[in-house]
């Protein structure tokens, strides 16, 4: 089944809600330019409260390789996700400060991009429409991606089970699609949640 990623949880009250939710991952922002930019320190303090079972993922952006290795020694992150320019060369040098799983995303706008993912040496690559906008891209160009991808950029309620159906994503990454007035809406999460999961939009 395909799993679930819920990005840019930034309060206690998004932490019960995945916690009842169960999604596989979840996404704290540690670029300072984004609307849900979070402490290191308080996404601690969250990651302190969340269910043994999900796993943290850390977005960076070109940020300092110490500062992502800080957050995943002391396990404020179990995962990595790189959203800048980085490059395969940043990614080895990663590695030998990190170990632990690492995502890239990339911005698709035409197959180039597909390209550049399917040579990423990432455990995994996100491929988005970029600027966590949820805006879409164009779909038809995953038919040239060769290895397992989160699938960004747009994913919402109304469309999350028709895209599964025709492109099998190994996970669907969601934020803006779930929040009201720029927070985490806990009756979106969880009618999304129960979407992907083959149950109704208001199963308990």
């Amino acid at each position: 089944m395909t799993k679930i990623k819920i990005c840019g949880l930034t309060r206690e009250c998004d932490i019960m809600a995945v916690n009842m939710l169960l999604p596989e991952y979840i996404g704290f922002v540690f670029a300072q330019k984004s609307k849900r930019y979070i402490l290191p320190e308080k996404a601690l303090n969250l990651r302190k409260n969340l269910d043994k079972s999900i796993i943290p993922i850390g977005v960076f952006v070109n940020d300092d390789m110490d500062n992502i290795a800080r957050l995943v020694d002391n396990h404020t992150i179990d995962i990595v996700q790189l959203h800048g320019n980085e490059t395969n060369d940043y990614i080895k040098a990663l590695r030998e400060k990190v170990y632990c799983k690492i995502i890239q995303a990339f911005k698709i706008t035409d197959y180039r991009d597909i390209e550049k993912a399917n040579i990423s040496i990432a455990d995994y690559v996100l491929l988005d429409s970029g600027g966590g906008t949820g805006k879409t891209f164009d779909h038809s160009l995953i038919s040239k991606i060769n290895r397992p991808y989160f699938l960004a950029g747009g994913v919402d309620i109304n469309n999350v089970n028709k895209l599964i159906s025709l492109y099998n994503p190994y996970a669907v990454d969601v934020s803006s699609s779930l929040e009201t007035d720029g927070f985490k809406d806990n009756e979106k999460m969880k009618n999304f949640v129960n979407k992907v999961r083959g149950g109704t939009e208001n199963d308990k």
